[in-house]
C-alpha cells in the first residue's frame, strides 16, 4: 500500500480491507480490476500501479 501511496502521492484514495482466507481484490470506483482468487496468484511487482496507471489514462 505504501507502494501505491508514494507513486500516486495524494492523487488516490487508497482503502486496506482486511479479508480473511487470503483474499487479495484491487477495486478501482467498484470494479474488481485484480483478483487472486481468479488468477490464482498475487500480483507481480509493479502490476497494480500498472493497472491503476491504465485505469487512469483512459478517464
Amino acid at each position: 500500500m505504501a507502494e501505491l501511496e508514494r507513486a500516486f502521492a495524494s492523487g488516490l484514495n487508497i482503502t486496506l480491507v482486511h479479508g480473511d482466507r487470503g483474499v487479495f481484490d484491487v477495486d478501482i470506483a467498484n470494479e474488481r480490476v485484480f483478483s487472486k482468487h481468479a488468477t490464482h496468484r498475487f500480483p507481480d511487482d509493479g502490476e497494480i500501479e500498472a493497472i491503476i496507471r491504465a485505469r487512469l489514462a483512459v478517464k
